[in-house]
């Protein structure tokens, strides 16, 4: 075991820094008005159980007016609520219900794109090319003879070329746009002032209405770099947009340093530089997290510099391989690239873009027990915490069926994208819906017929349960692990990862085959333990 060269500075206090963030995906957590799709209304009913669970906030996915092409992360009108969810009432009425039973809300932001329906793309369209409407977002001349060809050789997240060709008024082809995304969700051009003016009013409207944070949606990507020059590309590669949801749609692997001039430019700060003061304007520590899938955790730590963003999401952990040198790695590297900042890491494991970690480690029982044991882990590291809903019931990565299929990543590249990791949260009973919502028969995304088992009220009150397993484990972080020094030292003896943290001692068994259990008080475990450190296992020990 080694020390870290710099630890970070004590704790100054502020709420988010080790907070424990529950994400909900409102299409998929509860349903309120029995349509099958989850609401904000459902929500609000279920932030009881939120708060019984053990967490500090909750992080909310985007509900904002939306046609819906990619799930709400095509944004029509920042400063409503999309019908399918209810109204800019109940958005209020969730935000009280989640102050009066002491949890946080964070909200998303989405500032990288619109929606092709939001006002200002329809006026870009109708203006023509050289208006002001059109300078709002990245329009350009295509390339070979009459401009058939795209701008540049850049691909979107979601497959395909990331420009699509309009059709001028007099019908005639017209100029491309750039979307790194779906052909719906146009890119804003970042270098025009009047962008960055518009979102400093989302945040305030926001802000004045209580929320507590913003999750900002490709938060790396908002500034390209102002060429729009082709990617450069090694002997035999092809242009791969491989950022946000490279993690959904590919393998996890370790990403290779290559040639981004779409994402992570150097500009990109100053917007968050400018948020920064937006929110010092507001009391209660207000906050931002930034999704950002840089390619280094020194560039991961520049967005959480002191006059930028409170946190980055450390992708580095959820996309580390089930071996302990390799979590030692990510534990070090990570500490201390934000101790270089004077920042606390923020570690996340599943999310609604990548495939939930009891899957990624194998599925079945020993991935069940690998994601119990990477969890507890977690947990007792310094910084703050994220879970993904439906991860505290051991839910799994589902093989939705083609015909039921939604994600737009899987229409453009025939790949299966995320939706199976957002089939709706079982609640009770013993056939879908699972109590999700008042109406009978599956939601938007249907459930598996074998989760009875697995819903809130078969596990609350069974000891053997991951739901209680993650009620004890956020209780132990609580008491044991939240006030203890930043400061970490983590390494790898064998198959065990060894993080020493003060007086807390954790082990992690990656190996095949039991070890000796350390000397010391258990405090909490992910499993049996009966003397020894079985595979797949962590513990928690008073040393």
């Amino acid at each position: 075991m080694s020390p870290l060269n710099d630890p970070i500075a004590a704790t100054t206090g502020r709420w988010w820094e080790h907070a424990v963030v529950y994400q909900v995906y409102p299409r998929s957590f509860a349903d309120g008005d029995g349509d099958g799709v989850g609401d904000l209304v459902g929500i609000t009913d279920r932030l009881p159980y939120l708060r019984d669970l053990g967490v500090d906030a909750v992080w909310l996915s985007p509900f904002y007016r939306s046609p819906q092409h990619d799930h709400g992360y095509d944004v029509a009108d920042y400063h409503d609520v999309d019908p399918l969810f209810g109204e800019l009432a109940d958005a209020d009425a969730m935000l009280a219900r989640a102050h009066e039973l002491g949890l946080k809300m964070i909200v998303d932001l989405v500032p990288n794109h619109t929606s092709d329906e939001h006002r200002w793309f329809q006026a870009a369209l109708a203006a023509g090319p050289g208006s002001p409407e059109r300078a709002r977002y990245l329009f350009r001349e295509g390339r070979g003879p009459g401009g058939d060809e795209p701008p540049n050789n850049w691909a979107s997240v979601f497959g395909g070329a990331a420009w699509t060709r309009v059709e001028e008024a007099d019908g005639t082809p017209g100029q491309w746009y750039l979307h790194l995304f779906d052909s719906t969700q146009p890119d804003l051009d970042w270098r025009n002032p009047e962008v960055g003016d518009m979102f400093v009013e989302v945040l305030r409207f926001w802000l004045d209405r209580g929320v507590d944070g913003f999750r900002v949606d490709v938060a790396h990507g908002l500034v390209k770099e102002e060429s729009l020059r082709d990617q450069v590309l090694a002997e035999g590669e092809v242009p791969d947009s491989e950022s946000v949801n490279s993690a959904a749609t590919a393998s996890m692997v370790e990403r290779t340093l290559r040639d981004e001039p779409m994402w992570d430019q150097p500009e990109v700060h100053d917007v968050y530089r400018r948020w920064h003061e937006v929110l010092a304007d507001y009391d209660g520590d207000r906050m931002t997290v930034a999704e950002a899938w840089t390619q280094t955790p020194d560039s991961m730590a520049d967005f959480v510099r002191p006059d930028e963003m409170s946190q980055a999401f450390n992708f580095a952990f959820l996309l580390a391989p089930w071996d302990a040198s390799a979590f030692a790695e990510v534990v070090t590297g990570s500490m201390d690239a934000v101790g270089r900042v004077g920042a606390l890491p923020t570690w996340v494991l599943s999310n609604h873009d990548v495939v939930r970690h009891v899957t990624r480690y194998g599925g079945g029982a020993l991935g069940l027990d690998r994601a119990r044991a990477a969890t507890l882990a977690m947990l007792a590291l310094p910084g703050s915490a994220y879970v993904y809903q439906g991860e505290e019931l051991g839910l799994e990565q589902v093989d939705v069926a083609p015909e039921h299929r939604q994600d737009p990543s899987w229409f453009r590249t025939g790949e299966v994208g995320r939706d199976g990791c957002r089939v709706p949260v079982p609640w009770s009973g013993a056939a879908p819906p699972y109590g999700f919502g008042p109406a009978d028969g599956q939601p938007w995304l249907p459930q598996p017929d074998d989760w009875a088992g697995l819903t809130v009220e078969a596990q609350l009150g069974d000891p053997g349960s991951t739901l209680t397993f993650y009620q004890a484990a956020l209780a132990a972080r609580r008491e044991h692990a939240r006030d203890l020094p930043d400061a970490v030292e983590a390494g790898a003896d064998g198959d065990v990862l060894r993080v020493r943290r003060g007086d807390l001692l954790v082990v992690l068994n990656c190996g095949d085959t039991a070890v000796d259990l350390p000397a010391g008080e258990v405090l909490v475990s992910s499993g049996p333990l009966d003397g020894v450190l079985p595979p797949a296992t962590t513990a928690w020990l008073r040393v």
